[in-house]
């Protein structure tokens, strides 16, 4: 994989992880189809549709749902799995936040 196409993906995974859903799609079709030279993942790609998805985006939830009649159900367990442990991370990093704040 490229400099500029190893750039261009850790952009992508900071903006998903602080929860742009269209960084989320962004990832979600990259893992899917291996763009730029990065290994095909389509654990990480579900997981990352899953969640843009459940922020309301159409062309993740249309995407996941043809990604998984490729998948095994273990491995669409995995990727909610990964996803559920995502928000769960987000819950915590926000009651941490405020309670910080809080004290301040």
């Amino acid at each position: 994989m490229g400099q500029s196409s190893t750039t261009r993906i850790n952009s992508w995974v900071s903006q998903a992880e602080s929860g742009r859903v269209e960084a989320q799609y962004q990832l979600g079709l990259i893992f899917s189809t291996g763009t730029g030279g990065t290994p095909v993942d389509f654990v990480a790609a579900h997981k990352w549709l899953n969640l843009a998805a459940m922020r309301g985006s159409e062309d993740a939830k249309r995407l996941r749902v043809e990604l998984a009649h490729d998948m095994s159900r273990e491995e669409i367990a995995e990727a909610q799995r990964q996803a559920r442990e995502w928000i769960c991370g987000q819950e915590v990093a926000t009651v941490a936040h405020a309670h910080a704040h809080a004290r301040a």
